[in-house]
Parts: C-alpha cells; sequence; structure tokens
C-alpha cells in the first residue's frame, strides 16, 4: 500500500506541487518587496536628517512619506483583509500598492506609482463594501469607510502631484482601521449604545474635517485634530486593553501597546490643535511621527506576534524582551518629539535615528521569537 502511495504521488502531485510552489513564491516576493519599501522608506526619512544613508534611499527622500503611509501600510492592511477573505482574487489589491511601491523606488515617473495605488485601493474599496453589505456591521463600515478615505487621499495625490495634500487622508485611514478592529473586540465587553453613538459622531466629524481641509485647512485639519484626541480618549476608556493589560504574558504586552499608543494619538491631536498639521508649523514633525510611530508603530508592535503567524505562517513565541523595541521606540520619540517642541535640532535628529534603531531591533526581535518556535515546533515533532 505504501509502495503504491509513493508510486502514484508524482502525477497525483503535479497539479497540487506546481501550486503550492507558486504561492509560496508569491509570498515570499510579497514579503520581499514590503520589506524593501519599509527599509527604504525608513532610511529615507533619516536622509532628511543628513543621516549618511545608500545613494538609492537618499535619491527616495522626498518619497519617505508616500512609502511608508499609502504604500508599505496599505499593502499590510490589504494583505491581512485579503488573508481573512480567502485569498484568490481579493490578493490582486495588496499585489497593485505594492507595485506602486516598487515603481517609486525604480525610479520611473510618479503617475506609474499613483495609478497602480488607485488601482490597488479601488479594489480594497470594492471588496470592504461588499463584505459590509454580506455582513452589515459597524466595525466593518468604518473599516470600509478607512478605505474610501486612503482611496480618497490617492485621488488627490493623484490630482495634485503633491503627496502634503493626502497625507491626512492616509492619516485616517490608518486611525480608522485601527480604531474598527479595536471596536469590534469591545463585543467582549459591551459598550453602551450611547458611547457607540459618540464613536461614530468621532469619526463623521473627522471625515468631513479632512474634507472641509480642502476649502478651509485651518479649520478643517483642527477638527481632525479634535477627533484624533477624542478618538483617544474614547479608546483609553471603552477598549478591553485597560483589563488584559492586569494578565501576563503576551495579552498584556498587547495590552501595553496599544495603551502606550492611545497616549502618542491623544499628543498628536493637542499638538494639532495648535495648528501642528499645518506643513510649514515647527511643530509638524512631532504631530506627524506622534501619530504614524507612537500610535500605528505601537499597534504594529502589539500585533504583530498575532499577525505574522496568520500572513507568514510563521510561528511566534513570546518573550519579555517584546517590552524591549516597545521602550526603544517610546524613548527615542519622545526625545524627537521634544527635539520638536524646543528647536533642537541635534535632539531631533538623534530621536529620528533611536527610532529607526528600534523599529530595527523590533524586526530582530520577531525574527529570533520565529526562530525560537521553530525549533521548539521541531523538537516537538521529533519527540512524536
Amino acid at each position: 500500500m505504501k509502495r503504491r502511495l509513493l508510486a502514484g504521488a508524482p502525477h497525483d502531485a503535479a497539479g497540487v506541487l506546481p501550486f503550492s510552489r507558486a504561492r509560496i513564491a508569491l509570498r515570499l516576493a510579497f514579503a520581499a518587496a514590503a520589506a524593501l519599501t519599509f527599509a527604504c522608506g525608513v532610511l529615507a526619512g533619516l536622509a532628511r536628517f543628513g543621516v549618511t544613508v545608500p545613494l538609492h534611499a537618499l535619491s527616495n527622500a522626498q518619497w519617505h512619506g508616500v512609502l511608508m503611509l499609502p504604500i508599505f501600510f496599505g499593502a499590510v492592511v490589504s494583505v491581512e483583509r485579503a488573508v481573512a477573505l480567502g485569498g484568490g482574487r481579493h490578493v490582486c489589491a495588496p499585489a497593485a500598492v505594492m507595485l506602486a511601491g516598487l515603481a517609486l523606488l525604480s525610479g520611473a515617473s510618479p503617475i506609474w506609482a499613483q495609478a497602480m495605488l488607485i488601482v490597488g485601493a479601488t479594489l480594497a474599496l470594492v471588496d470592504a463594501w461588499v463584505l459590509v453589505r454580506r455582513q452589515p456591521a459597524l466595525h466593518l463600515s468604518i473599516l470600509a469607510s478607512s478605505v474610501s478615505i486612503w482611496w480618497f487621499g490617492d485621488i488627490l495625490w493623484f490630482a495634485t502631484g503633491a503627496p502634503l495634500f493626502a497625507v491626512p487622508s492616509w492619516l485616517a485611514f490608518l486611525v480608522l482601521t485601527i480604531a474598527a478592529e479595536r471596536l469590534e473586540l469591545t463585543r467582549m465587553r459591551p459598550t453602551p449604545a450611547r458611547a457607540r453613538a459618540v464613536f461614530v459622531s468621532i469619526v463623521v466629524i473627522m471625515l468631513a474635517g479632512i474634507g472641509w481641509a480642502l476649502r478651509d485647512p485651518e479649520l478643517g485639519l483642527r477638527a481632525f485634530s479634535a477627533c484624533l484626541l477624542l478618538l483617544a480618549a474614547w479608546l483609553a476608556r471603552y477598549d478591553i486593553a485597560r483589563v488584559t493589560v492586569r494578565q501576563r504574558g503576551l495579552t498584556r504586552f498587547i495590552a501595553v501597546c496599544l495603551l502606550s499608543g492611545y497616549g502618542w494619538l491623544a499628543l498628536s491631536g493637542v499638538l494639532g490643535l495648535f495648528g501642528a498639521w499645518n506643513a510649514v508649523h515647527p511643530w509638524h514633525d512631532g504631530a506627524l511621527h506622534a501619530l504614524t510611530l507612537g500610535f500605528v508603530a505601537s499597534m504594529a508592535l502589539g500585533h504583530a506576534p498575532i499577525v505574522l503567524p496568520a500572513l507568514a505562517r510563521l510561528r511566534v513565541r513570546y518573550r519579555p524582551i517584546f517590552y524591549l523595541p516597545l521602550i526603544a521606540l517610546n524613548i527615542t520619540l519622545a526625545l524627537r518629539v521634544g527635539g520638536v517642541m524646543t528647536q533642537a535640532f541635534a535632539l531631533r535628529r538623534a530621536g529620528a535615528l533611536g527610532n529607526a534603531l528600534a523599529l530595527l531591533l523590533f524586526v530582530i526581535v520577531m525574527a529570533s521569537a520565529a526562530w525560537a518556535a521553530r525549533g521548539e515546533f521541531r523538537m516537538t515533532s521529533s519527540r512524536r
């Protein structure tokens, strides 16, 4: 029987193995493109501070924000959604977004990146609203709204040729994506109907403020800032992280990441109320990175041990060392924001370099955790 099965294996696997290998190759290609985009985006940001970086990253310094916000994070969010929807045609959205990043990195005309980014966001938008029609739920509607504002930002970049006009839209995309996912988890801890109504009001005003900013930037961006502050307060009050932070291990680590992130989100809102979302304001860098590094990156650090197994098929073993990159990120970001607010360029530069090192440390810690989990799995399998 065993010989018969072995004899039939090449024939039976003929249609399966190439398909599996193709899927693995596509995953590796996507991971490599995402890693390249992320690395070049970070190095391009450092180039703005006069840090010596590879020539290719230096030539892409102007695309730092585009590489990080709509492309890298857009690809990560859309691939996570595609996996949740079962793959298939849904992977076309993150693939198009990643092609936009490769177009920028290759030195091609920005119009190619703009076109591919719009294609990817449009496909993700269709998937999001189809899902809402099939399964009406508040958190799914917020997720679809977040994809809509991402798409709107991409259109703005295409229409104006200036990424700065699209930055508030791209930031709202990330903020609302995270907020919607946290809203979904409030089902585990009943939230008053009045609180949910407040949540919806914050989202509506935030989106309206971004739209109004095209007509009256000062008023629109202050409304956006107020919503960031209110949303941070709402999440700090109703998120289940307030309860899970009392637990241990990975659960507590995730909660600490979330709660620290809400603090940075609130700070970005406060700075914005003083006009920091204006690109020429001296506090602009502080508001921008308090949100992107303090809030968004903290969320990424907390959810990576859960997301990596789902997206990359990598087991991750939790260890207390996970706190190290989180602490490093918070300390160096505090230095950076402090340098921004005191106009101390050297302190701001040191903070930016520290931010990059903290992110690198995070990658190393995750890789070592995945390696440790792989070793444990092999040992367990060998004993069976």
